[in-house]
C-alpha cells in the first residue's frame, strides 16, 4: 500500500502494518519518514530495535535469525534494514519474500532504500512485499517548490521571514534541505522577534563554518585565487563535510551551466534572470560568466564527480588537493591541470 509522506502519521496512528518500505533520495526526508515510523512503533509497544546495514556480500538469512529469535528485552522489536542499493539480489529476494509470507504481529520491518525504478517496482519480491507493507516513496523538493517548503519550515520553527530572505535561502540551499534545516535553527537563535530577513539570513551564512562553503564560492568566482585556497584549508581544518562543499559546487556549477548555455542564445540579464540570481550576487555570477564557457563549467563538473570518487575510494589522489585545484580554475588560475585518475581497485 502506498502511502504518501504528509498523510504517514495519520496512517500509523491508524494501523500498524508488519513491514514499512521508506525510499527515496533525499535524505533528510527520508530520515524524517523513518524517524516518524520508529517513534510511532515504539509509542504502539515496539520497544527493541535491531539494525542491519545491506552491502556487498550482506548475509540475508540475518533476517529470518532476527525475526524467528526471542527478545531478551521487549516482546515486540523493529528489524530495519538500510539498503545501499535497490536490488537485493535473489537472496535478498527469497529472503523478502519469505518475511511477507510468514509476518506477524511481534516484529515490524522497516526497509530504507534508495529511489525504486520501475524495474523493481515490478519485481516479483516487491510487490509481495508492498501487499502487506507500508510504501512510502520520497521525492525531491522541486525548485519551484522549494520557497514553499522553506518557509513552512520557518513557520514549523516559530519564525516569521520576509519573502526576499525565503528566497535567497531557497537559491542557496537548493539540494540540500539539511541545510536548510540546520540554517533555520541557528537563524532562530540569532532572531530576536521571531522575524527573519534577508541580512540576517545572508548573516547567518556567513557566520557559520559550515556555511562558509557559499564564501567559497562566491571568493572563486571573483578571481579570489588565495583567498579561495586559504578557505578551503580552513573548512578541511574545521573538519567541514567534503561531501557537502563538492554538493554545494556541483550545483553552483549545474546553474552556471544553465545560465552559460543561456548566454550562448541571449542576453547577459536573461541568463541571470533564469538563474534567479539573487542581487547581491549579481556582479559575482556574471564576472564568472564573462570569464568562463559552458565547455569549461562542463570539465569542472567532471572533476567534481573525480573528488567524489576519490573520496569514495574509487580513485586515488588527495580529494582536498583536487578540490583546492578545482576551487583555482574557477577562479581562473590552473595550477594543475586535470589529468585522469587512476582507478583505486588497480
Amino acid at each position: 500500500m502506498k502511502i504518501y509522506p504528509d498523510k504517514l502519521e495519520s496512517n500509523l496512528k491508524q494501523k500498524i502494518l508488519p513491514a514499512y518500505i521508506v525510499s527515496g533520495d533525499e535524505p533528510l526526508l527520508v530520515q524524517e519518514a523513518s524517524d516518524l515510523i520508529r517513534s510511532q512503533l515504539k509509542l504502539a509497544g515496539y520497544l527493541e530495535r535491531e539494525l542491519m546495514h545491506v552491502e556487498g556480500n550482506f548475509d540475508w538469512q540475518q533476517l529470518s535469525y532476527s525475526v524467528n529469535s526471542m527478545s531478551l528485552f521487549a516482546e515486540r522489536k523493529i528489524v530495519e534494514m538500510r539498503m545501499s542499493g535497490i536490488r537485493p539480489g535473489d537472496a535478498g529476494a527469497k529472503a523478502l519474500t519469505e518475511f511477507a509470507a510468514s509476518a506477524g504481529e511481534d516484529t515490524v520491518l522497516l526497509l530504507v532504500m534508495p529511489r525504486l525504478d520501475q524495474a523493481v517496482q515490478r519485481s516479483k519480491w516487491f510487490k509481495t512485499l508492498e501487499s502487506i507493507s507500508g510504501w512510502i516513496a520520497v521525492w525531491p523538493i522541486e525548485a519551484a517548490q522549494l520557497p514553499r517548503w522553506i518557509e513552512q519550515r520557518f513557520r514549523k520553527a516559530g519564525l516569521q521571514a520576509s519573502r526576499e530572505a525565503v528566497q535567497v535561502m531557497a537559491s542557496r540551499i537548493e539540494g540540500n534541505l539539511l541545510a536548510a534545516v540546520q540554517e533555520i535553527e541557528r537563524l532562530k537563535l540569532l532572531s530576536s522577534d521571531g522575524r527573519v530577513d534577508v541580512d540576517l539570513v545572508a548573516e547567518g551564512v556567513a557566520d557559520s563554518a559550515r556555511y562558509d562553503v557559499f564564501g567559497l564560492l562566491d571568493a572563486a568566482m571573483s578571481g579570489g585565487t588565495a583567498r579561495s585556497v586559504r578557505m578551503v584549508r580552513g573548512l578541511q581544518a574545521e573538519g567541514v563535510d567534503l561531501l557537502f562543499i563538492t554538493a554545494m559546487l556541483s550545483r553552483e556549477l549545474r546553474s552556471l551551466a544553465t545560465m552559460a548555455l543561456e548566454l550562448k542564445q541571449g542576453s547577459l540579464d536573461g541568463a541571470l534572470k533564469k538563474g534567479r540570481v539573487w542581487q547581491k550576487r549579481k556582479n559575482v555570477v556574471s564576472r564568472c560568466l564573462r570569464e568562463k564557457s559552458l565547455e569549461q563549467i562542463e570539465v569542472l563538473e567532471t572533476r567534481i564527480a573525480d573528488i567524489d570518487a576519490m573520496v569514495k575510494g574509487i580513485r586515488h589522489g588527495d580529494p582536498w588537493d583536487e578540490l583546492i585545484n578545482v576551487v583555482c580554475a574557477l577562479s581562473g588560475v590552473e595550477i594543475i591541470p586535470k589529468k585522469t585518475a587512476d582507478f583505486a581497485s588497480r
